[in-house]
């Protein structure tokens, strides 16, 4: 599997695992945001993955975040 394919794939398993029913219209679709969850994200600052950046719209990742990720690239058979 190539890199834009499982970045595709995994967006939508995380859109999909996000998801919450729409509470205006019960039968609507699931609706998810568009961006990262905030509590995951400090989940992964707490476990030293990422450091913050409190002005920018983005994070770094660590040594020990760029291992852990590299390890569910594996883990799930993707790669780089």
């Amino acid at each position: 599997m190539d890199r834009k394919q499982a970045v595709k794939e995994l967006t939508l398993m995380l859109l999909h695992l996000t998801a919450h029913p729409d509470q205006d219209y019960p039968q609507a679709l699931p609706r998810s945001w568009k961006g990262y969850d905030f509590g995951i994200l400090n989940e992964l600052l707490d476990e030293g993955c990422i450091v913050d950046g409190k002005r920018s719209k983005s994070v770094g990742i660590t040594e020990d975040g760029e291992r852990q990720a590299k390890d569910l690239l594996r883990k799930y058979g993707i790669t780089e």
